[in-house]
């Protein structure tokens, strides 16, 4: 008789914090727990499943084939458990949750999970704002959104860590850039930190640049890249199938890490924010798509 096999959510909330950073240190950060408890509880996870889900050095953390499968099961695991326990504590949760999104983050599955979170709490008023991440930052700290979701400098140390990426330069397959040209640049007006990133990575490495396209929306710098206009830059999770990574070609410079991240107001109700957060921590984040 095949053993039948059962799966901690605690074990399995410590696996996606170590899998949406990459990292045993900074899930020990996040949880409040130490680095060698994070460990135990991602081999104690393991040994469950019978299976591989981490390949780890000194380094690096990667996800084996079952480590990905394993990242979706938990997500779904977590997300009814999360819900069994807000319907059985009886919380009816109510009042105004005003919510920001970085707009690129907005066209994922963003609206998937606002619409299931307006569903469990009906008598939240959720309002939506959906522009720049600074901006959002700016409004949050004027006491204008209880809860932003945005892009961030990694290590920044700020907010609730929801996945760690990296910045890539993305273009047309037919884009060519001369390495004696400047390079053309497609990308939001400032403050953003994509512009500011792909400038100074530009001029550290002494290449020349002009911008060929500003826009204030993730629509603006996409159909531009698909024009071939010019290229602009993304995360990678960001990239969508039409468009090619470029970061490697045209001597282009590396560009750094960026983090996903959830910035809560602390003069905001904690409960319909927590209730937020946790659904969009748990939230598998794919690739756009055209």
């Amino acid at each position: 008789m095949t053993e039948e096999k059962t799966f901690d959510p605690v074990l399995l909330r410590t696996y996606l914090a170590v899998v949406n950073g990459l990292s045993f240190t900074r899930a020990a950060e996040r949880l409040g727990i130490s680095q060698p408890a994070v460990s135990q509880h991602v081999r104690r996870l393991e040994e469950a499943a019978g299976r591989l889900l981490l390949r780890r050095d000194t380094r690096t953390v990667a996800l084996t084939d079952n480590g990905e499968a394993m990242a979706g099961f938990a997500r779904t695991i977590l997300a009814a458990h999360d819900d069994a326990v807000a319907y059985f504590t009886g919380s009816a949760m109510a009042g105004r949750l005003r919510f920001g999104a970085a707009d690129e983050l907005a066209l994922s599955e963003l609206p998937t999970i606002l619409r299931e979170f307006r569903q469990l709490y009906p008598r939240i008023n959720l309002e939506l704002t959906v522009t720049q991440s600074g901006i959002l930052q700016r409004r949050l700290q004027g006491n204008h959104l209880d809860l932003i979701f945005i892009n961030q400098h990694a290590d920044s140390g700020e907010g609730r860590l929801v996945r760690r990426d990296r910045l890539v330069w993305v273009g047309h397959e037919r884009v060519q850039i001369e390495p004696d040209r400047p390079v053309p640049v497609i990308t939001y007006q400032a403050p953003s930190l994509s512009r500011s990133a792909a400038i100074t990575s530009l001029e550290e490495a002494g290449r020349t640049w002009r911008i060929t396209c500003n826009t204030r929306e993730i629509n603006g710098v996409l159909a531009a890249a698909r024009a071939g206009i010019g290229i602009c830059v993304l995360a990678r999770s960001r990239v969508p199938a039409d468009l090619r990574i470029l970061t490697g070609r045209f001597e282009l410079p590396d560009l750094p890490d960026v983090e996903m991240a959830l910035l809560a107001n602390p003069r905001s109700a904690a409960e319909p924010v927590e209730a937020l957060s946790r659904a969009i921590v748990n939230l598998p984040l794919a690739p756009l798509r055209p």
